[in-house]
C-alpha cells in the first residue's frame, strides 16, 4: 500500500511539471528512450537545449515477449533426496512477465539533469522497486558558467551503471529494449549498479574523449569496516573516438577497463537483479539451493533469472578490459566487442581469466531506416574452479525488426546456443537450446 501511494504522489508531481510539448524533450544532453536514441552513446557534446526553468519529464519502456524455445543437456544423473538436479526444466512455448521501466528526468538548472530510473515489473524482483539514479553536470552556472568547464568537462555522480564499455548502450535493460537490435544480451553480460562518479575530459578540437572513474566497488552501500576482508573501490578509465566523417560514414572506437582489487561481493558479470531474456532455457528443474542450507528447490523465473548467461564468478578481486569498434556506413552496422577479464572468487588465491567475443552485423532499411536484419556471433571462454576446467559456450542470433513508429517496435529472432567442455556431472555438460522469440516494445 506504501508503494502504491508513492507511485500516485510521483505521478500527481510529474502530470503537473510535466512540459506541454511531446516533441521538445526539455532535457539538455540527453538520450531519447525512443529511436531518435539509437547510436547515441555519451551525452557530453554539443547540445542545444536551452534553459528556461525546471522541468519534469516522466518516461517509460514497456517490453512483452513470447518464446518458442527448446533445450537438451547429456549431464550425467545426479540424485540428491531422489531427485535428479542435473534434469533440465520442461520448457514449453509461451508468454514471458512483462517487463517495464519508470524514468523521471529532471532539468534541475542549465547544464545539471538529473535522471531516476526505476523497475515496474521484472522477472527478479515483480514488485516496484528503484533501479538507480545520476545527477549529470555539464555547465556550472552557480560558478558563473566559465566555458573551459563547459568546452572540456563532464561529470556524472550516483547510483547507476557507469561507463565501462559501450555493450551497455545497446544493451536491453529490463523493459528498455528497444536499442538492441536482438532479444538477448552477450553472453558475459557486463552489467551492475554502483556509487560513485566519472569525471570526463575533452580536448578543443577532434571527437576525442577521456572518462576517469571510481565507485565504492559493491552493488549496493556498506559501511561496516571488515576486520579480514577487503573493500576496495572499483577504478575505471576510457578512453574513446568518435567522428561521422561524412553523411553517410561514421566510426567509433573506445577501450574501457574496470579494475579492483579485493571486495567483498564483486558483482559485474552478476549485478543485473531485473533477469535475463530465454526464460528458463538450460536450467535445471530442481537445484541445490545453498542459501536456503542446501535445500532441494523448484526452479522458477525468479529464482534462476540469468539464463542463458554465464558469470566467470570473479566476486572477490576483477580486472577487464572492454575493446569496442563501430562502423555504420549508410544502412549497414559493425560493432564488436573483444573483452578479456582476470580475477578470483572468495576462496581463490590464483587469478582465473575469461575472455569474450562478440560480432554484431545489422542492416537498416526502408524510408527512415525503421526496419533491420541483424545477426550476431557471441562466444565465451573460460577457466572455472574445480572439475570443469576451460569451458566455452556460443551463441548465435539472428533477428529482424520494424520501428513501427518512433515509440513502437517489433522484433523476431532466432537463436542457438552450445555449451562446450562442461564436466558430466554439471547439468550444462553437452547442453544447447535454440528456438524462437518475438518481443514487442514501447518507449517514450
Amino acid at each position: 500500500m506504501k508503494q502504491l501511494r508513492l507511485i500516485i504522489l510521483i505521478s500527481g508531481m510529474i502530470l503537473i511539471n510535466m512540459p506541454a510539448s511531446g516533441q521538445d524533450y526539455g532535457m539538455s544532453f540527453y538520450r531519447p528512450a525512443d529511436f531518435e536514441g539509437l547510436n547515441v552513446f555519451e551525452t557530453f557534446r554539443d547540445d542545444m537545449s536551452g534553459f528556461d526553468g525546471l522541468k519534469v519529464r516522466v518516461g517509460g519502456n514497456f517490453t512483452q515477449q513470447y518464446q518458442s524455445l527448446s533445450h537438451e543437456n547429456e549431464a550425467a544423473p545426479n540424485v540428491v533426496n531422489e531427485t535428479d538436479v542435473n534434469r533440465l526444466y520442461p520448457l514449453g512455448s509461451g508468454f514471458n512477465l512483462a517487463s517495464a521501466n519508470l524514468n523521471i528526468d529532471v532539468q534541475l538548472e542549465d547544464g545539471i539533469r538529473m535522471s531516476l530510473e526505476s523497475y515496474m515489473s521484472s522477472r527478479n524482483h515483480p514488485e516496484f522497486w528503484v533501479k538507480g539514479g545520476y545527477i549529470q553536470i555539464d555547465k556550472l552556472p552557480f560558478f558563473g558558467d566559465p566555458l573551459w568547464f563547459e568546452r572540456h568537462v563532464s561529470v556524472r555522480v550516483g547510483h547507476t551503471m557507469f561507463n565501462y564499455g559501450d555493450q551497455h548502450f545497446r544493451r536491453s535493460d529490463n523493459g528498455r529494449t528497444f536499442h538492441n537490435p536482438f532479444v538477448g544480451n552477450l553472453i558475459m553480460d557486463a552489467f551492475t549498479t554502483e556509487i560513485g562518479g566519472e569525471l570526463y575530459l575533452m580536448p578543443s578540437e577532434g571527437n576525442y574523449f577521456l572518462m576517469l572513474g571510481m565507485t565504492g566497488g559493491l552493488i549496493s552501500g556498506d559501511v561496516r569496516e571488515y576486520e579480514h576482508t577487503d573493500k576496495s573501490p572499483s577504478m575505471l578509465a576510457k578512453l574513446g573516438y568518435d567522428e561521422q566523417f561524412s553523411d553517410d560514414l561514421r566510426f567509433r572506437l573506445s577501450a574501457s577497463l574496470y579494475t579492483n582489487a579485493g571486495t567483498t561481493r564483486n558483482t559485474l558479470y552478476a549485478g543485473d537483479r531485473a533477469g535475463s531474456r530465454y526464460y528458463m532455457a538450460m536450467e535445471p528443474e530442481y537445484f541445490i539451493n545453498f542459501r536456503a542450507g542446501g535445500a532441494i528447490t523448484a526452479s522458477n523465473e525468479a529464482n534462476r533469472f540469468t539464463s542463458g548467461r554465464f558469470s566467470p564468478d570473479f566476486t572477490h578481486s576483477l580486472t577487464s578490459v572492454m575493446i569496442n569498434p563501430f562502423v555504420k556506413f549508410r544502412g549497414l552496422e559493425l560493432f564488436g566487442t573483444y573483452e578479456i577479464s582476470n580475477g578470483t572468487h572468495n576462496a581463490e588465491i590464483d587469478d582465473r581469466s575469461a575472455t569474450q567475443l562478440a560480432g554484431e552485423l545489422v542492416y537498416r532499411f526502408l524510408p527512415g531506416e525503421r526496419a533491420f536484419l541483424g545477426a550476431r556471433y557471441n562466444t565465451v571462454s573460460a577457466g572455472l574452479p574445480g572439475e570443469n576446467g576451460d569451458v566455452s559456450i556460443d551463441r548465435i542470433q539472428l533477428s529482424a525488426g520494424w520501428y513501427t513508429t518512433k515509440n513502437l517496435l517489433v522484433k523476431l529472432e532466432y537463436v542457438n546456443q552450445s555449451y562446450n567442455d562442461f564436466a558430466q556431472g554439471d547439468y550444462r555438460h553437452g547442453g544447447s537450446f535454440n528456438g524462437l522469440v518475438i518481443e514487442a516494445a514501447v518507449a517514450f
